[in-house]
């Protein structure tokens, strides 16, 4: 008696392009411009004013602005979290830096995901949120001759 392994499809993958418009619902931010980069292992999101607190009951959180006042989406709230990891990340330049880490409900093609964001100040850099290999690996497969192909596919359904 031979015993068949049953084989599950794989989803199927999205094609994205190089820039996308992105929302983060539970942060209460819609169609922000993500940079796609598959040299990145982690995503990353602009804030400023990072740090840690102590609560009453001893317990620690992060607080932090989201953006920062500069930026056209920036929303004045001040965000905590509870849950966060401390993590040594590569940045761009190649220098190892400790940062906070997230995990956050991201929203591509009217879907959403749980990720891990790693949070840092971007003001210098031209797009607030960096979409790594991480969240990419599985989901979605990168052209880099298009943009914004999930905001388009978002007002195609809309249409319909």
């Amino acid at each position: 008696m031979s015993v068949r392994k049953q084989i599950k499809p794989k989803p199927e993958k999205k094609t994205i392009g190089r820039r996308e418009l992105v929302s983060f619902p539970q942060l209460d931010i819609e169609n922000i411009e993500a940079k796609i980069d598959t040299g990145a292992y982690t995503s990353a999101i602009h804030c400023s004013d990072i740090h840690e607190e102590t609560l009453p009951d001893g317990s620690r959180i992060i607080a932090l602005d989201l953006l920062d006042p500069s930026h056209p989406q920036y929303n004045h709230k001040k965000l905590e979290f509870k849950e966060y990891d401390l993590r040594e990340i590569k940045s761009s330049f190649g220098e190892v830096q400790e940062r906070y880490v997230i995990r956050t409900r991201i929203k591509f093609f009217n879907e959403e995901f749980e990720a891990e964001f790693s949070l840092s100040d971007r003001s210098d850099m031209k797009y607030p949120v960096l979409i790594g290999r991480k969240l990419l690996k599985n989901r979605f497969i990168v052209d880099v001759a298009r943009k914004n192909l999930a905001h388009k596919f978002k007002i195609k359904q809309k249409q319909k």
